[in-house]
């Protein structure tokens, strides 16, 4: 199961967030020459290497011990069910680490003879890294902030300086807090009000389970406040003495508010609110004015919200509307009027206003429309910012709360991605804009309210040199089995043949909603110099095309996805961009899912598959309400407890479940010992199968992180070394026609 982001505050916090966003973008998976590995003969013989190299090179066989369970009436046999350590999350069954370990060693010996190939990936991914990259500064309220890296760090510093000039004062340095930590991610950072204090989460194992500090920023003082177990979300108060937070409970599930007060022990936190229904997660955020706390409580298709004051968190929360199934809302302030975007009457939602004093009088604003899929608004004291999508292509409408007239940001491209940036202040005479498309890197920029201009502030820098005028992009539509109309994304070098002679990589999430955006990542280019196309095919799952668009590929339409990314695949080979068996994908978390069904169905249209945490073992984690995401995610699935059809459809296409006696193209999976989100022994459950059932001799390789979690390495260069081991393992398996392959 994916991961799901906190909810979007227009704070120092949602810097940490955007900043994340571009890295992720910029450098999509990394290592550093610290990572221990020697470099190795490209081309080194068995005959070379010792005895006990040839042994790691022979495929681990897991274990099968019998095991099987009866639901509604039907038994399912298990036999790699112990891999699943019975302490979990503490994993320490000797069986388990033992076949863990053996697949990394397997990993590494097959890798080792293409160690030359991935020195020189990496060596390319890392010099199109600027390694002192910084953030645009950017105002709130007396200070103006900013982050940047220092040359060959892995980890950013935040900075901040008086807004109107001023001495520079480093507010947090996560290298120092990552000092002799084999991982460490910063989950959040938010400044009190008063920019005294700074409060900042930390991760050291990938659990997603962070601790949480206070820091004195006028001495440098970390306080005695320590929040263990934070899950994302944090609101100070209007006084800047306390905060809400939520927390995760042992099943890594946030189902409180709680409010800490600064000098008191966490056991005296006082509960704001508590969510009593097992399917319902609860996060927080703030209103753009900052006015108001906004606790909201959802599954993925229903929510529920209440504002709280930060003047006044002891007052009794202010329920919007009681939660409807199938109703998804949420809210933002400006003044003593509500903006609400809801999909009530449309699933592309409308937007209502209503008066604070009475939540429920909805008056419509903007009506519900099949072309325009409302995604997200802000509302700013001088402008209404809301975020659309027209056709599939992203948009920005800025409406004047006065007049109620409205504009659209005109972007400079055909086909891009775009969105509101980091904007902190309720009164906004400038908007941060974050842009990019398949051949422009992420730009940053600002757009003047008053005369409807874009300033460019930042292009990222690609230090090795890029001339977008050497690649080219394109939006294609292929028809699936159905019928439907599926868009593809589409970049290569110029010149590139349509003769069906060269390999491709096809990449596609589909699930929760989440459309992958036509952006940039300069890692593609180590691909796409060599001969490679790139395609993101826009399947059903993803709200890519409408807020229908994600109703049409879950529940009982879930195969859809599955079916889209064959159907897509098929199509562009017919169209000669590639041909069967030269397709290289890749898919992570629900689409590591969507890798182990397409291989399931279509094994022959793929010459190499990447799939990342993959949520394989789709019927055995929804039946268990016990794990951490189950009950939220039984709106996406499907209930196979109470549900037989649920049960005999989630059977019917879960990878694990599904695999079957035929040549499988190679396969690299990875996996995080420490994930919450898709737990360890789901890829080593499906590899192990794999390995006993398959026909073929292609490669299948099981690395596992054994000190990460969901997003694989931390470091910068860390997760970019990971990134070159898939290239290459494309390259190896897939063909690289750079060396007329």
């Amino acid at each position: 199961m994916p991961i799901l982001p906190p909810m979007k505050t227009q704070t120092l916090a949602a810097l940490a967030a955007l900043s994340a966003a571009a890295a992720a973008a910029a450098l999509p998976a990394a290592a550093s020459a610290q990572t221990g590995r020697q470099t190795g003969d490209e081309t080194g013989s068995m005959s070379e290497r010792t005895t006990a190299e040839r042994t790691t090179l022979t495929p681990p066989d897991a274990e099968q011990r019998p095991h099987e369970f009866t639901h509604h009436g039907i038994t399912v046999e298990d036999p790699y069910a112990w891999l699943r350590d019975a302490s979990y999350p503490t994993v320490d069954d000797q069986d388990v680490l033992a076949y863990l370990k053996a697949e990394n060693a397997y990993f590494e010996a097959v890798m080792a003879p293409h160690q030359g190939l991935i020195d020189t990936l990496f060596a390319e991914l890392k010099a199109r890294v600027k390694e002192d990259d910084a953030s645009v500064p950017q105002k709130d309220g007396d200070y103006e902030y900013w982050w940047a890296f220092d040359e060959g760090s892995q980890y950013r510093k935040w900075y901040r300086r008086p807004a109107g000039g001023g001495k520079t004062v480093t507010i947090l340095d996560e290298p120092a807090l990552a000092a002799n930590a084999e991982y460490f991610r910063l989950g959040g950072l938010e400044v009190s009000p008063d920019g005294k204090l700074l409060a900042y989460a930390v991760d050291d194992d990938g659990s997603e389970r962070f601790t949480l500090r206070v820091k004195n920023l006028e001495t440098g003082e970390v306080l005695d406040d320590t929040i263990e177990n934070w899950r994302y979300g944090l609101v100070w108060a209007a006084d800047s003495n306390s905060f809400l937070y939520t927390d995760a409970d042992e099943n890594w599930r946030s189902k409180v508010v709680l409010h800490h007060v600064l000098g008191t022990p966490q056991s005296a936190d006082k509960e704001i609110y508590r969510e009593a229904d097992e399917e319902f997660g609860v996060g927080i955020g703030r209103s753009q004015s900052r006015d108001f706390a906004i606790l909201s409580t959802g599954t993925n298709t229903t929510s529920e919200v209440r504002l709280l004051p930060t003047s006044d968190f002891s007052a009794e929360p202010v329920l919007i509307s009681a939660r409807e199934e199938d109703r998804e809302y949420d809210v933002d302030v400006r003044g003593d009027q509500l903006f609400i975007r809801v999909n009530d009457t449309h699933p592309n939602f409308r937007i209502v206003t209503a008066p604070v004093a009475a939540p429920s009088e909805w008056t419509e604003l903007i009506p519900g429309s099949d072309a325009n899929y409302l995604r997200g608004l802000t509302s700013f004291e001088n402008v209404i910012a809301v975020e659309e999508r027209v056709e599939g292509l992203d948009q920005v409408r800025l409406i004047d709360p006065a007049t109620g007239s409205a504009r659209y940001v005109e972007f400079p491209e055909a086909s891009y991605t775009a969105g509101l940036g980091n904007n902190p202040e309720y009164r906004a005479d400038t908007l941060r804009l974050s842009y990019q498309s398949m051949v422009t890197p992420d730009t940053v920029f600002d757009y003047d309210l008053a005369n409807g201009s874009l300033q460019t502030l930042k292009v990222a820098e690609i230090p090795s040199g890029y001339d977008p005028d050497d690649y080219a992009t394109e939006r294609l539509s292929i028809t699936a089995r159905d019928g439907t109309e599926v868009p593809v994304s589409i970049v290569y070098k110029k010149g590139f043949p349509k003769d069906g002679s060269r390999p491709l990589h096809l990449y596609a999430y589909g699930a929760y909603g989440y459309a992958v955006p036509p952006g940039f990542a300069a890692s593609r280019l180590s691909l796409l110099d060599r001969g490679y196309a790139f395609a993101i095919a826009h399947i059903r799952g993803g709200d890519d095309l409408g807020y229908q668009w994600y109703l049409d590929g879950k529940l009982k339409k879930r195969t859809n996805t599955f079916n889209d990314f064959v159907d897509v695949g098929r199509g562009l080979v017919q169209a000669g961009y590639t041909s069967e068996g030269r397709i290289a994908a890749s898919g992570g978390s629900a689409g590591g899912e969507l890798m182990g069904a397409v291989v399931n169905q279509a094994p022959d249209l793929f010459g190499a598959v990447a799939a990342h945490v993959p949520f394989v073992d789709v019927l055995n984690t929804m039946l268990d309400a016990s794990l951490p995401l189950t009950p939220g995610e039984w709106q996406e699935w499907g209930n196979p407890i109470d549900s037989q059809a649920d049960f005999e459809l989630l059977r019917s296409y879960s990878p694990y479940d599904q695999v079957g006696a035929h040549a499988y193209p190679p396969l690299l999976v990875t996996a995080g010992l420490n994930d919450p989100r898709v737990t360890y022994w789901e890829p080593a459950k499906w590899v192990a199968k794999l390995r006993d059932v398959k026909t073929d001799d292609n490669v299948l390789l099981l690395k596992t992180n054994m000190g990460a979690g969901h997003g694989g390495k931390s470091g910068r260069f860390d997760s970019l070394y990971e990134k070159a081991e898939e290239i290459a393992f494309f390259l190896t398996q897939n063909g690289n026609p750079a060396d007329g392959e």
